[in-house]
């Protein structure tokens, strides 16, 4: 069993093209501005690099950081064939540094939840300790009405020309784990075979809140996906933040 995105990593982007890429990078922009952030970012968790280029169009000064060396192969090969001039970076976000401290953090669709909840309070540290004081962070995480009832115990598929994967999903306490078998063309008729293991935990607004603040976030307000309303069944929740001044 391979770790995650080793099978899925270069197709990440590609497989999710139906997420609503462009809107939810004009919410990014959008919140970030009516925050007054500054020029200079990173995008944590970054995957293929979409939200980085976006940011990077938009003016900003990006680098991203992901855990995945076959995420971050296809971040640099799209950027380079789309124009865009930023820094990839191989990082987890529980021991981040950055070699200079940024405006602002993007960690969007699901980074946070690929942290367990013990190491929650270090991930927002290393965070802030990447930000300059008044630096905004705005984030995500999927709900736990989302991992219980939509992800949990259930199977996904999907059948494409140049990819096949069968995702099998299990929850128990605090984390939904995803065994996915992965089949890609290997020539002459034949489909090589690949299997990665996914673990997400949840996390719910209170305890992520306190978490903010011990590190020094003061959290603005949270929202829905896409700004809209967070209720009981939202999937995602979103965390617009600033760093103290102090």
């Amino acid at each position: 069993m391979k770790e995650s995105y080793a099978a899925l990593g270069g197709r990440f982007e590609y497989l999710n093209s139906d997420c609503g890429y462009e809107k939810w990078s004009q919410y990014l922009i959008e919140t970030l501005k009516g925050l007054g952030a500054g020029m200079s970012g990173v995008d944590i968790g970054c995957g293929n690099g979409y939200f980085t280029r976006a940011l990077y169009k938009a003016g900003k000064d990006m680098r991203g950081v992901d855990v995945s060396p076959e995420m971050l192969n296809k971040a640099r090969q799209l950027a380079s064939a789309k124009g865009v001039r930023a820094e990839f970076l191989l990082g987890d976000i529980t021991k981040l540094k950055l070699t200079r401290r940024v405006d602002f953090a993007v960690a969007v669709n699901d980074c946070l939840n690929y942290v367990p909840p013990q190491k929650l309070a270090a991930a927002f540290s290393h965070v802030a300790g990447c930000l300059k004081p008044g630096g905004a962070f705005i984030f995500d995480i999927s709900t736990e009405y989302k991992l219980k009832n939509v992800l949990g115990n259930n199977l996904f598929a999907e059948d494409l020309d140049d990819i096949t994967y069968l995702w099998f999903n299990s929850f128990s306490g605090d984390r939904v784990t995803m065994d996915i078998t992965v089949f890609t063309p290997a020539g002459g008729g034949l489909f090589k075979r690949e299997e990665e293991r996914h673990v997400q935990y949840v996390h719910r607004v209170p305890e992520v809140t306190r978490a903010l603040e011990g590190a020094g976030f003061e959290v603005l307000r949270t929202e829905g996906h896409l700004g809209a309303p967070l209720k009981e069944d939202s999937l995602r929740a979103n965390f617009i933040c600033t760093l103290s001044k102090r």
